[in-house]
């Protein structure tokens, strides 16, 4: 069966250097997410551009997401059970660090909303695969190991790496390569989820307030 692979970078995008171009080069029907402002981590844009990728494609789609973008992931794969065969998601940045207009600042605004409470904390309806370090300068391993635990993901630890970025040493990526294909021969291309979205991740996630020039 056709499937896609749809890349999602996180907040600043992935360069030409970062591991996941060299999987767009390497993966098959591989392909990057597009409409989305990388500069400006807003969730729920982030989500809706993942869900009209996944609604673009002829077939099931693999989400491969590093940081942000894997809260984006999760958050459409979410509403596209249906459509989804697994997720393999790199270093996901922390919600606690984010609100639903962007980067969160806890000392100078205590009050602000994180986006922890927009996260799904069910099981996602597709194989997935969370790949975090001892070290990662935007989630702790413990924060990494509780969310995999909600989403009824497989925990890779790969020792102190980072971020899994190009700081961290994480270009061509033979590794994370190998981790993605045995996702996928471990499930082929079928999705086992359902179109049914049990937690609150779907609606009432709200969009930040834009001006207009």
């Amino acid at each position: 069966m056709k499937h896609t692979t749809l890349i999602v970078p996180g907040f600043h995008g992935s360069g030409p250097a970062h591991w996941q171009t060299w999987f767009e080069a390497q993966v098959p029907g591989a392909r990057r997410v597009s409409g989305i402002d990388w500069e400006q981590p807003v969730l729920p844009h982030w989500a809706q551009a993942v869900r009209d990728g996944i609604d673009h494609a002829s077939g099931p789609v693999w989400l491969v997401a590093h940081s942000f973008g894997c809260l984006a992931a999760v958050l459409a794969a979410s509403s596209r059970r249906e459509q989804v065969a697994g997720l393999m998601l790199v270093a996901p940045a922390d919600p606690e660090r984010f609100t639903p207009q962007g980067l969160r600042d806890a000392r100078t605004a205590p009050k602000q909303p994180s986006l922890a409470r927009w996260i799904p904390r069910s099981p996602l309806g597709a194989p997935s695969l969370v790949v975090a370090s001892t070290n990662d300068p935007w989630v702790r391993l413990s924060s990494a190991a509780y969310w995999a635990q909600c989403w009824g993901s497989q925990l890779e630890n790969i020792g102190a790496a980072g971020h899994i970025n190009v700081d961290s040493g994480h270009g061509p990526w033979p590794r994370g390569l190998a981790l993605f294909r045995a996702l996928q021969a471990a499930q082929g291309d079928v999705p086992l989820g359902t179109i049914t979205c049990r937690s609150r991740c779907c609606d009432g996630l709200p969009l930040p307030h834009r001006e207009t020039a």
